[in-house]
């Protein structure tokens, strides 16, 4: 028998302006091709240290309970769930697109007893109109998403919303996953009880990773449950066990994705976030004067619309499917498409961390301009 022979495997080098994962700085780079060391090695639990006092700053809070989850954005929104809730308890999420709906569905496979108060994708909510579903009963946790993928819109008012989740007795989860290090998140200052986010977006690093931040009231809830957490994985006191203290052993981490992470949150705060904000939003003005020109108008209102992730509304009868396709084979420029309610109807375009260059935005631009005229 012949043995089979393979070649090498080299990826194409495409230019991420999706939704999801961005590029990498080159310096993001150069640590994720470091040797790998082991997950107790005193080099990497020093690593971790200097991850939760960046985390710190970039999250704006003090909590202790800041780590970073083996998984992605959806193990941090299913970990921040599972370990708040227990079968029985009322929850409250506030859905406005694709992933406040993904909210919805874990609470309901943790046993919680889910009510759902929504808005059409595109839009966001009031804050008197959040509040008249808080009254409605008591609920142990209210969960929103902060920047909504799906549909380039942010949700506004957060302080004075968590405010009254906390007046009417509701624990607040916020899914930050495209909002951290792209747009403000100030997660002491509102008051936010636990935050998660993802490794591949505004923060710039390979996906894998969830930072998680856990505040008083959280961490209390979740030391106070009648039954353990229902993921042994995903337990956030056997994560605290890992992080702080003894580091205890829990599971085997990645140390090539959070050397490759240490380096993105270095760059975050080098460059320093006020500074890191306003680079996001010149760039995508830029865009959205762009798409206007191209007849591909921004989806959201501006007074709401994403700077890191802008949906841009499609002219009737064009093969969505196929300009992307050549926008990829042909220039290897990564756009999406649209999900649920939006499949069709919009592109999502992301501006994230290293993705969120001028000339990204020209070459985009300028490679529409040449395939739809």
């Amino acid at each position: 028998m012949m043995q089979q022979t393979y070649t090498e495997l080299l990826p194409p080098r495409r230019i991420l302006l999706g939704p999801g994962p961005s590029m990498l700085d080159p310096r993001v780079l150069q640590a994720l091709a470091q040797p790998p060391i082991g997950h107790l090695d005193p080099y990497l639990l020093k690593l971790y240290e200097e991850e939760q006092e960046l985390l710190r700053i970039i999250f704006q809070t003090k909590n202790d309970w800041t780590f970073v989850l083996s998984g992605t954005g959806t193990a941090g929104m299913e970990a921040a769930l599972a370990n708040l809730l227990e079968p029985g308890d009322a929850v409250l999420v506030a859905s406005h697109g694709y992933f406040g709906e993904r909210l919805a569905d874990i609470a309901g496979r943790l046993g919680a007893l889910v009510d759902r108060i929504a808005r059409p994708w595109g839009q966001i909510f009031s804050i008197e109109e959040l509040e008249a579903a808080l009254k409605r009963k008591q609920y142990k946790v209210f969960a929103i998403v902060h920047a909504e993928t799906s549909t380039g819109a942010e949700q506004l008012h957060m302080a004075e919303i968590v405010s009254k989740a906390h007046q009417w007795g509701a624990l607040v989860v916020l899914d930050t996953v495209t909002s951290l290090a792209g747009i403000e998140v100030r997660v002491d200052e509102w008051g936010v009880d636990l935050a998660y986010s993802a490794s591949q977006k505004c923060l710039g690093a390979p996906s894998g990773l969830a930072p998680i931040t856990v505040g008083p009231r959280a961490r209390k809830a979740i030391e106070r449950r009648q039954r353990p957490v229902s993921s042994f994985y995903l337990d956030f006191k056997l994560y605290a066990g890992y992080w702080n203290g003894n580091h205890s052993y829990h599971h085997t981490a990645p140390s090539g994705l959070h050397l490759a992470f240490r380096e993105a949150l270095r760059l975050a705060v080098e460059e320093g976030l006020e500074a890191r904000f306003s680079r996001h939003r010149e760039h995508a003005e830029a865009l959205w004067d762009g798409l206007g020109s191209l007849l591909l108008p921004p989806f959201i209102p501006k007074e709401f619309r994403l700077p890191v992730l802008t949906t841009a509304i499609l002219p009737g009868g064009l093969d969505e499917v196929a300009v992307r396709k050549r926008l990829l084979e042909e220039f290897d420029i990564e756009i999406a498409g649209g999900l649920g309610t939006l499949k069709g109807k919009v592109w999502r375009i992301g501006l994230m961390g290293y993705s969120s260059q001028r000339e990204n935005v020209s070459l985009l631009l300028e490679t529409l301009r040449t395939l739809l005229y």
